[in-house]
């Protein structure tokens, strides 16, 4: 819903004598908003964007747009167009007006809008993050929204360097992502490499808030806080491999264990979003699964023996702490055995933590089978 801070009928922009009445056979603009481009400063946008209705006229010839820099006093003329938008760069002025002009040089009564800050949303209080297998999770509390759910538009994630000697951000900020939820994964980050981070809420207008505080965590490769989305969040990445030889030596090596991939047939499980409630499922797919308990783990060390029975193909409800435990043919007449701990279940993925058997027709199951984790998996957060 797109909110009209200030919308004016403004006077007709033809000059005329005092005492003659002026006829304007044009009518002027409808519905005119603004959208501003944000810069990751509050007090300093990188541009606005106005849009108008098209004024219904067989004798339209273009449209002036005007600006100044307080609420009263002349406008100033930016500029003339055909289309129904104009894009202003650098800081916005305070008032906007737009005209149609007919062919014949008729001018219409100018329409107003407000550049009005004072719709800026509150910014989040806090940011959390979780150090993962290179990446970050992060998670703020969701007040700009719920203060102002009809004015509220999307949240944006900015990251730079930290210096860890100097305890201190680099100067030099990147925008890393935006989400409408109150969660974000910042992914395809070089493992032990720190990193900084701020999140800052942006209004239908376009105006950013004041950033949250400031968060640094570096990422690190372990077989514990693993994150795949949801099949309908992200195709490419909600599928998991326990293991996948990649080479066809029949070894099982650090590159062929933890492997996040594409939602197939070919994974072990998958993470599946019902459409209907929006629950997100541990759905089997080469593998068979059952609950280890009926309530939560306390760790992924819990699960230490996979039972003999008790698999089956039916999706399971993903719930935090709960453990899972699979069975795969390992094609050689002996199962395979993995399980999973749910660490964190969010709107669009799943955090886990896993573990793997890598012996033969073996239940024991201690994290990764003694062996090292494989390299990051390359999930790609596309930046702007």
């Amino acid at each position: 819903m797109r909110r009209y801070p200030v919308l004016l009928v403004g006077l007709v922009a033809a000059a005329a004598c005092s005492n003659d009445v002026v006829v304007v056979n044009i009518d002027r603009p409808q519905n005119l908003f603004y959208v501003l481009d944000p810069s990751g400063d509050p007090q300093a946008p990188a541009g606005i964007l106005l849009h108008w209705d098209p004024v219904p006229a067989s004798d339209l010839a273009v449209y002036r747009v005007y600006s100044r820099p307080g609420s009263s006093g002349q406008y100033d003329l930016r500029g003339e167009t055909t289309s129904t938008t104009f894009h202003d760069t650098g800081i916005p002025d305070l008032d906007y007006a737009v005209s149609a002009v007919s062919t014949s040089g008729d001018e219409s009564a100018l329409t107003e809008v407000e550049v009005d800050e004072r719709l800026r949303l509150s910014a989040p209080t806090y940011l959390t993050s979780t150090s993962l297998n290179g990446a970050i999770y992060l998670a703020w509390d969701d007040t700009p929204f719920t203060s102002a759910p009809d004015g509220f538009m999307e949240y944006r994630i900015y990251s730079t360097g930290y210096s860890i000697d100097q305890n201190l951000c680099d100067a030099t900020w990147a925008l890393e992502g935006t989400t409408v939820s109150p969660e974000f994964v910042a992914a395809a980050l070089e493992n032990g490499i720190p990193r900084c981070f701020g999140v800052s809420a942006e209004s239908i207008e376009g105006w950013e808030s004041l950033w949250s505080p400031l968060r640094y965590d570096t990422p690190r490769p372990d077989a514990r806080n693993v994150v795949i989305y949801a099949d309908a969040a992200n195709q490419s990445q909600a599928g998991f491999r326990f293991f996948q030889d990649l080479n066809g030596n029949g070894q099982v090596e650090p590159g062929e264990l933890g492997l996040v991939g594409a939602a197939s047939t070919a994974s072990d499980f998958t993470i599946h979003r019902d459409p209907g409630t929006l629950q997100l499922f541990v759905a089997p797919a080469q593998a068979s699964v059952m609950l280890y308990a009926l309530s939560p783990v306390d760790d992924l060390t819990s699960i230490d023996v996979a039972p003999v029975s008790g698999f089956g193909s039916t999706q399971l409800l993903a719930q935090p702490g709960f453990g899972y435990v699979f069975e795969m043919n390992g094609g050689d007449g002996f199962a395979r055995y993995g399980a999973i701990r749910t660490t964190h279940v969010g709107q669009n993925f799943v955090i886990f933590d896993w573990s793997y058997q890598t012996d033969p027709g073996n239940p024991e199951l201690q994290v990764h089978g003694g062996l090292t984790t494989s390299e990051a998996q390359g999930m790609v957060v596309r930046r702007r």
